[in-house]
């Protein structure tokens, strides 16, 4: 009775938190999602990355996002840095040759709060200068279009958000969702500015989670060429709830095919209950998708990371995805 009490009382301090935000702030994450989809909207600028986008202020195009003075200080106020690492993204699969490419960097942290009851962790990937597929023409550099954060299933409802620094030339979050499953968003077409504006036939901006997929990425596995319109079918638009894991969609690549480069993501944040035992870490917690907006493939990169007291990051990754 009495862990349940404490439950509670951290919980209804995290729905505190979310509410008195108003548009900028951490936002609510219900475990079980949210009406008929596993993701809330964030960042609604640029067509998740295939046009322009415009970063938040403080006075537009906020919503999720919040303003530390800088990517090591706390989103919310009270919480001290307790762990900090920097871990290699490596990339190991066919298109690699099977031999290991890093093809860019994960910053992650963790911060708590005094009374030691509550965690927040954050997440950055930055890609590097790097073709990871020697054997297709051209340079493939390694795109991340979702990071997802597993270790989450005993949290009940979290909060999460991003910060992106000011004058930087990084990727908005343009949603988050309670689920493992990262869902392809493509353009109508990648050949001019009005059509990279237009989203794709049959793509969602909110997948919904009825009968929803429960794979790494949902889509359709497979390039197109800047003239051919993205299509794509209902069953390949969906993503299962999952309270074990959170998904920030975004779009950071060293250069991207459709011109709208953000070499690296923004700080993502998940605020959790936690206890005054050191961060663990759990194999594979961070995943990284590259979900194939344009002309790449589906891929997964696995990397470890801080998780809650008790956590894990099932399932087990697939290799290439």
């Amino acid at each position: 009775m009495k862990s349940t009490k404490v439950k509670l009382a951290i919980l209804s301090v995290l729905a505190v938190v979310s509410t008195s935000a108003a548009a900028t702030g951490l936002v609510a994450i219900p475990a079980a999602g949210f009406t008929g989809t596993a993701y809330t909207s964030c960042n609604t600028t640029g067509n998740f990355g295939s046009s322009i986008t415009t970063n938040p202020t403080t006075g537009a195009n906020n919503t999720c996002a919040v303003f530390p003075a800088n990517e090591a200080i706390s989103p919310v106020a009270g919480f001290t840095l307790i762990a900090n690492a920097s871990r290699p993204v490596v990339m190991n699969n066919s298109y690699t040759g099977n031999v290991d490419v890093t093809v860019g960097s994960v910053t992650d942290r963790v911060w708590r709060n005094a009374a030691k009851t509550e965690c927040i962790y954050g997440t950055k990937f930055v890609p590097a200068n790097i073709d990871y597929w020697d054997g297709e023409v051209g340079t493939q550099y390694f795109e991340v279009n979702d990071i997802a954060r597993g270790g989450f299933s005993g949290s009940g409802s979290v909060n999460a958000g991003y910060y992106v620094a000011p004058s930087t030339q990084v990727s908005p979050v343009y949603r988050i969702g309670r689920t493992y499953t990262s869902v392809q968003h493509r353009a109508y077409k990648y050949d001019n500015a009005t059509n990279k504006a237009i989203v794709g036939t049959n793509y969602e901006d909110l997948p919904p989670s009825a009968s929803g997929s429960t794979a790494s990425i949902n889509g359709e596995d497979s390039t197109i060429d800047a003239t051919t319109a993205a299509s794509t079918s209902a069953a390949n638009q969906t993503a299962a709830v999952d309270s074990n894991w959170v998904d920030f969609t975004a779009d950071a690549v060293w250069a991207d095919d459709d011109g709208s480069t953000a070499p690296g993501t923004a700080m993502t944040y998940v605020q959790a209950a936690c206890s005054s035992a050191a961060p663990a870490t759990a194999s594979n917690a961070i995943r990284l998708r590259q979900t194939a907006q344009e002309y790449a493939r589906f891929i997964q990169v696995s990397v470890d990371g801080y998780v809650p007291p008790g956590g894990s990051a099932t399932p087990t990754p697939s290799v290439p995805f």
